[in-house]
C-alpha cells in the first residue's frame, strides 16, 4: 500500500511539475492559444468560402461545422502528441533529464504524470477554442451528443498517447533535432486520418493507412456525435477500434521508450543541449 501511495505521490509530482511550467510561461501560453484560436477560425472559414465560390450550391454552414470538428479534435489530438513527445525536451532544457531518468521512479509512473495531465491541458484548450468558434459562427449544439463527442476524445486520447509514447524516443536518441523529426509522425497522421476532408478522396494506399490511424475513428465518431446527435451507443462502432489500437500502441509505445532509455544510457545521451 505504502508502495501504491509512493507512485501516486509521484504521478502527482510530474503533473503539478507540468502545470508549474504552463504558470511559469505563462505569457507563452496565451500567445499559443491565440495563435491555435486564429488558425482554427481561419480552416473554418474555409466553409463560408466555399459557399460564396459555389454560387450558393454549397452548404457553408455544414462545411464549417465539418471544418470545425475536425480541427478541434485534431488539435486536441495533437496536443497530447506534443505534450507527451516533448517530456524530453522539457528535461534537456530543464537541464533535470539524468536526474529524472536515473531517479528510482518507474518509467510508467512518469508517463503517467506526463499524459494525465496532457488530456487535462488538452480538453481545456480545445475547450476555449470551441466556446470561441461557437460564439463566432454561431453554432447550434442542441441537437449534438457532447457527451458520446467527448467519450470519442477520451477514448481517442488512449492511441495518442501510446503513439507519443513512441515518438518521444526521436528527441531521446536525437538530441539535437530529435523534437522536429517528431513533425513528421503528425504529418503522416494529419495527411491520412480525413482531418479537413472525407479519406475517400484520397488514394487507395492512403486509404489503408487511415484505416490503422486512431484519428480517423476519433474524427468520424465525433463528427457523428456533434453533426448528426448520433447516440453513445451507436458510436460504438468507432469506439472500440480506437480502444483496440490504444492497448495496442500504449504497452508497445512503453517497451520501445524502454529499450531507447537503456541505449541512450549507455551511450552517453542524457544530457542538456546548449
Amino acid at each position: 500500500m505504502a508502495t501504491l501511495m509512493h507512485e501516486f505521490q509521484a504521478t502527482y509530482a510530474f503533473m503539478e511539475r507540468n502545470a508549474n511550467l504552463v504558470k511559469r510561461y505563462l505569457s507563452w501560453e496565451v500567445v499559443w492559444l491565440a495563435y491555435s484560436i486564429a488558425n482554427s477560425l481561419s480552416v473554418s472559414y474555409i466553409g463560408m468560402g466555399m459557399e460564396q465560390l459555389g454560387g450558393g450550391n454549397i452548404d457553408g454552414r455544414y462545411l464549417v461545422l465539418y471544418l470545425v470538428i475536425g480541427t478541434l479534435v485534431w488539435r486536441y489530438l495533437s496536443l497530447i502528441f506534443y505534450w507527451i513527445t516533448d517530456v524530453i525536451g522539457m528535461e534537456r532544457w530543464e537541464g533535470t533529464i539524468e536526474y529524472t531518468l536515473m531517479a528510482p521512479v518507474h518509467r510508467i509512473t512518469h508517463m503517467a504524470g506526463q499524459t494525465i495531465f496532457a488530456v487535462i491541458y488538452s480538453l481545456i484548450f480545445s475547450a476555449i477554442i470551441l466556446a470561441v468558434t461557437v460564439v463566432l459562427f454561431d453554432i447550434d449544439l442542441s441537437t449534438a451528443n457532447l457527451l458520446g463527442g467527448t467519450l470519442m476524445l477520451i477514448v481517442g486520447s488512449l492511441s495518442f498517447i501510446g503513439v507519443g509514447i513512441m515518438g518521444s524516443i526521436l528527441p531521446l536518441l536525437f538530441p539535437e533535432r530529435g523534437s522536429q523529426m517528431t513533425h513528421v509522425i503528425i504529418a503522416v497522421l494529419l495527411l491520412v486520418s480525413g482531418v479537413y476532408y472525407p479519406i475517400s478522396v484520397l488514394p487507395e494506399f492512403l486509404q489503408k493507412l487511415a484505416i490503422i490511424s486512431p484519428a480517423t475513428y476519433v474524427l468520424d465518431g465525433t463528427r457523428l456525435a456533434l453533426l448528426e446527435g448520433t447516440s453513445t451507443v451507436d458510436l460504438w462502432s468507432y469506439i472500440w477500434p480506437t480502444l483496440i489500437l490504444g492497448l495496442i500502441a500504449i504497452p508497445v509505445g512503453l517497451k520501445i521508450f524502454s529499450l531507447a532509455e537503456r541505449y541512450a544510457k549507455r551511450a552517453g545521451k542524457l544530457h542538456r543541449n546548449g
